[in-house]
Order: C-alpha cells, then sequence, then structure tokens
C-alpha cells in the first residue's frame, strides 16, 4: 500500500499533511510513502528530513497511491492526477462548494473531511478542528499583540504604572479556550461570553470572568454534539445590549464564532467598534466565513477611526510547524482504523461511524448526506 504527501498548490497555505515523524510510524506499519519535492519546506521540513525517515520524493508521488494526504481539498487539475479508486484526505470544506465535491466524484476518488469527524471519545486524536483551533486561538492573541500599541502586563515602574490590557473572547470552544489561556498568560484581565452554558465553567477555571444573559433560553443553547445553536433574535438583541457596554470598555476583542455550515454571526456592529478607545484592535478568527466583525476584510489589517480590525484568515498557518505536526498526527490516527495491519491493505469499514461521518464521495457519486446534490 502507498501513501502520498502531496504539495499543496495554494500559496498561501504554508502546512503539510505528514511530517518525518509520521513518515516513520507509516513505515512502521508497512506502508510505502511518497512526497511531492519541497512539501514540507514552509513548515521547516526538508525533502532531506521526508528520505531520512524512509519517504520517496518524486514529483509523481500520487501516481498509483492508494492514499493521497493534503491539506487543504485537491483542486480539478490536482485531482485528475490520482487513480480511480484513491482515498484523498484533506481539509475539504464542503459547505458551499457542491461543484467541488462533484468534481471529486466525477475524478473517481473517495474524499473524506477531516472536519467533519464526531466529537466521540474515540476521535479525540482525529480531531482537526480541535487541534488547529488550538493554534489559531493561540495566534490570534500573538496577533492583538503585535497590533496593540501597549504591554499586556500591568507594569509598575519608578516612572509610573502600566494598566493590564483587558481582553474580551467571543466564543469559547477550543480557539476561544486557548485564546483565554494566552491572554491570561501575557498578563491580561480576561473576560469571555458564549451562547453554551457548559463554557462557563471552563472560562472561569482559567481566571477569566464570564459574561452572558443567563435566561432559560441560554441554558438550552448546545447541540448533543457539543456546538452552539443559534440563538432567536430576542436572545441575540439582549446579548447585543449586554455585549455592547461591555465592548466599550475592552482593549482587545478577540471573535471566534462559527456555526458549521452557515455564514459566520456578526457580534461586533460597526456602532460598537465605534465605541472602543482610538488604539483599540480587534482579531476575528470566522473572517473565512464572512467574519462576526463588521467591517473585516480577509486578509487585511483594516483601521477605523484608530481601531485596527485584524482579519487574517488561516491563524493556525502562520505557526506552521506546530500545526503540520498536529494535523499530521490527527491523519495517521484516522488512516490507522483504515488500514489492515495484518494484510498490510487497505480495508475501508464504510459502515464505521467515523467513515460514515466524513466520507463525500465514492464510486462517482457524492455519497455524504449533507452534501447531496440538490433536486
Amino acid at each position: 500500500m502507498k501513501i502520498a504527501i502531496a504539495k499543496e498548490v495554494d500559496g498561501s497555505e504554508p502546512r503539510v499533511a505528514a511530517t518525518p515523524d509520521t513518515v516513520k510510524k507509516f513505515k512502521a506499519l508497512g506502508i510505502d510513502i511518497a512526497i511531492e519535492p519541497g512539501a514540507g519546506l514552509k513548515s521547516g521540513m526538508l525533502d532531506a528530513d521526508y528520505e531520512a525517515a524512509g519517504a520517496v520524493v518524486s514529483a509523481d508521488a500520487v501516481k498509483d497511491a492508494d492514499i493521497v494526504i493534503k491539506v487543504k481539498r485537491p483542486e480539478v487539475s490536482e485531482a485528475a492526477k490520482y487513480k480511480k479508486g484513491a482515498l484523498v484526505i484533506a481539509i475539504m470544506d464542503p459547505y458551499g462548494n457542491e461543484a467541488a465535491l462533484k468534481a471529486l466524484a466525477d475524478a473517481g476518488v473517495s474524499a473524506f473531511a477531516m472536519e467533519l469527524m464526531p466529537r466521540i471519545t474515540r476521535a479525540q486524536v482525529m480531531d482537526v478542528l480541535s487541534s488547529q483551533a488550538n493554534l489559531a486561538g493561540y495566534r490570534a492573541v500573538i496577533e492583538s499583540a503585535e497590533a496593540f500599541g501597549r504591554a499586556f502586563p500591568m507594569m509598575m515602574t519608578a516612572a509610573g504604572t502600566v494598566p493590564a490590557a483587558k481582553v474580551f473572547v467571543m466564543g469559547v470552544g477550543v480557539a476561544g479556550l486557548q485564546a483565554i489561556a494566552t491572554a491570561r498568560r501575557l498578563g491580561a484581565v480576561v473576560t469571555a461570553t458564549d451562547v453554551r452554558p457548559a463554557t462557563k465553567e471552563q472560562v472561569e477555571s482559567l481566571g477569566a470572568k464570564f459574561l452572558a444573559v443567563e435566561d432559560e433560553e441560554f441554558k438550552n443553547a448546545q447541540t448533543a454534539g457539543g456546538y452552539a445553536k443559534e440563538m432567536s433574535k430576542e436572545y441575540q438583541a439582549k446579548q447585543a445590549a449586554l455585549t455592547a457596554e461591555h465592548i466599550k470598555k475592552q482593549d482587545i476583542v478577540i471573535t471566534t464564532a462559527l456555526i458549521p455550515g452557515r455564514p459566520a454571526p456578526k457580534l461586533v456592529s460597526a456602532d460598537m467598534v465605534a465605541s472602543m478607545k482610538p488604539g483599540s484592535v480587534l482579531v476575528d478568527l470566522a473572517v473565512e466565513r464572512g467574519g462576526n466583525v463588521e467591517g473585516v476584510k480577509s486578509g487585511e489589517l483594516v483601521e477605523v477611526n484608530g481601531v485596527k480590525i485584524v482579519g487574517f484568515p488561516n491563524l493556525a498557518g502562520k505557526v506552521a510547524a506546530s500545526a503540520s505536526s498536529l494535523y499530521a498526527r490527527n491523519l495517521l490516527s484516522f488512516i490507522e482504523t483504515l488500514y489492515d495491519k495484518a494484510a498490510k491493505s487497505l480495508a475501508v469499514k464504510w459502515d464505521d461511524e467515523l467513515v460514515k461521518a466524513t466520507a463525500l464521495t465514492k464510486d462517482g457519486a457524492v455519497i455524504h448526506p449533507n452534501f447531496q446534490p440538490k433536486a
């Protein structure tokens, strides 16, 4: 059996789908590994490192591969090079991209979306959303510190006292929790909000204060899978009023709210941005889905009356070596469930809950129920 590590064709994507460490682990399972030249270079991994781990570096790496692993969904031109029936595993971004999924089906490959991995105990080690969001939350704080013209911690000096920065985190998933922890480590005074009641205890355990309208709707605002539900217009209005008053006093706001398959909810209005002090910073982690902050622009730092709005996509990619290392381990763990170690061959169990949750295409058709072509 052969696995190919494809180089990302998107020049803005610095991550890679395998590391020399995971290559060694694949080789130990009896799997042949090929990698396209320069695939790991932007993550600080040389072709020589992969060769030393047992991989073959080749421009034809994907040819005849049983599994092709990538970071982002392959383009049509890439998929055309894969053999029919090959498994292609990547972060597929399937929502709203039905034409791209059909192209993968037409190419005859079996595409798997790592970000659709179910949030169950046995899949925790394969949870790409968590591994990458964790780093994005960390990096969001670093980006805010870069844009903020003052120090984070309180400093008492002979020349006077520097007050601690006030940081407000909106959305307390994996990214939000890491943002809270990082901002706290840097010495900021941190508050946070989320529509899920279970997060209140997590926020407080990290030394931050929780801010929310805690009514009956708030108590039932979480799906069985642990995701946030979309709240009623009435609740959103009450929460917005509370948030608006709070934002006025903040130095830094970090927004992380995403609902799978939907545009990012608007949390910070233009009026809220205008109410902030000049020199304040907003970092929008949901910019790739339209953003939580009104006025955010993808790939840009926008300044509105002295308030900076940071809209850099793929913040996990800004710590590419760490992000690649975690993503590669997510992939390794998933592929181990698709492989028969005794026979040293592919053994996909199509009725396995991990496969059913992540498989998008098979035998020339889109098979995932959430992405079936509309009649």
